[in-house]
């Protein structure tokens, strides 16, 4: 398998945080393509001892990525801008908000504090 140079991107000098983002993306797609060959593994055997094994090194491949992408969020601000935003259109789209809606997030400074969530039925609402 052929193997990545440890040497192939050094520069003359030290990256800078935008550059340095740009080089933890690739080990975030290092670690997603990791995980996703030990999924495969997992499905292709029946060797429980193997299976514990690989769940073992997959989770951590899991952590690896999660603590990758909490570094790009502090080494690149308008990443970390996008994953506001993210987490507050999310909500809005899986709680049947408009696209204009959805897309007014992060729009003219403004972004609302708490998205309401409707309301729902539950045993108790319906006991009246």
């Amino acid at each position: 398998m052929p193997q990545t140079n440890p040497f192939h991107s050094l520069v003359p000098r030290k990256l800078t945080d935008s550059e340095l983002a740009r080089s933890i993306r690739l080990n975030i797609e290092a670690e997603l393509d990791a995980i996703n060959l030990y999924a495969a593994h997992l499905d292709a055997t029946d060797n429980e001892e193997a299976k514990a094994i690989l769940r073992h090194v997959m989770d951590e491949e899991r952590e690896h990525a999660a603590l990758f992408w909490q570094l790009i969020a502090r080494l690149d601000p308008e990443q970390a801008q996008h994953d506001r935003e993210a987490s507050q259109k999310y909500r809005l789209i899986t709680t049947g908000a408009s696209h204009e809606e959805v897309e007014a997030v992060g729009e003219g400074g403004s972004q609302p504090a708490e998205v309401e969530l409707p309301k729902r039925l539950t045993v108790g609402s319906l006991r009246k």
